[in-house]
């Protein structure tokens, strides 16, 4: 498997369709680059697994796109960022790029009043993934954490302006409105598909933060120091693969992309297992 040729793809993967804000960051910033995208909508949500079960989990995942000789990984999962990226790191031959250190450095650049909250999924919240990286940033910032489960599914359902959303929104966030944040990190890649909702519940003085963004652009760095930017000049391939339900995937993520999916196939989970054993 040649991991140095730069015609080969981006690989990028989530437990679903949040991933889908990753790869559009990704494609702006790098138009030219192919990428394959693998969600794993069967066994979404990966926040409420365990440690070991992610960390399972993202190896069969990387693995499989490992399969599609992709060039680079990004782990477009708050969860699996903040309990599989050592794994992950020790186990491939390529760089792989999580979501927790780029998103923190945003914060830190863009907060005012050093008051930065974080939203994301029990996993990611309970691992103090971000607090611990903002701290470790700068130990002068102060940090404070919510668990918002229920945005998955809702992000899941397309549910971005439902009266549901809003009454859930504010129910999650008011506690952190009363802490006098400047800055939000949207710490699940699910959560900029409910950007709208978030923002107005939270207020138009906090300032949300994007990992998948800021990962972007530590995609480009990678790629360019690595000399694997691709040398192509027209707009690169977008293959798509999921775990189940492949029809309302490809809706909701031609809705949100903004353009026709290259290619879409369904994967059987018996097909991901085997790629547990091969690197």
């Amino acid at each position: 498997m040649n991991f140095f040729n730069r015609s080969n793809p981006i690989g990028i993967f989530d437990s679903g369709i949040g991933g889908l804000t990753v790869v559009k960051k990704i494609a702006s910033y790098l138009p030219s680059e192919s990428i394959v995208y693998f969600g794993d909508t069967a066994r979404v949500p990966y926040g409420s697994k365990s440690n070991d079960t992610v960390i399972e989990y993202s190896l069969q995942d990387a693995r499989f796109l490992l399969s599609k000789n992709v060039k680079l990984i990004v782990v477009a999962c708050n969860t699996a960022s903040s309990v599989a990226i050592d794994a992950l790191r020790n186990e491939l031959e390529i760089p792989v790029i999580g979501m927790i250190e780029p998103g923190a450095k945003m914060a830190l650049e863009t907060t005012k009043n050093e008051r930065i909250g974080v939203i994301g999924t029990y996993a990611t919240i309970n691992n103090k993934a971000y607090s611990n990286q903002l701290q470790q940033l700068n130990n002068k910032v102060e940090v404070f954490e919510k668990a918002c489960p229920l945005f998955v599914p809702l992000a899941e359902e397309g549910w971005t302006d439902h009266k549901a959303t809003y009454e859930i929104a504010e129910e999650y966030l008011k506690e952190l409105r009363d802490k006098k944040i400047d800055t939000l990190i949207l710490g699940c890649t699910h959560y900029p598909i409910l950007s709208k909702v978030i923002q107005e519940v939270i207020g138009n003085d906090v300032t949300l933060i994007d990992s998948g963004t800021a990962a972007s652009g530590i995609v480009e760095n990678h790629l360019e120091g690595r000399n694997l930017k691709t040398h192509y000049n027209g707009l690169g391939r977008h293959d798509f693969y999921v775990s189940d339900i492949q029809t309302k995937f490809k809706d909701i993520a031609e809705r949100f992309l903004g353009r026709p999916l290259d290619y879409l196939q369904k994967i059987d989970l018996e097909e991901l297992k085997s790629h547990s054993g091969s690197n």
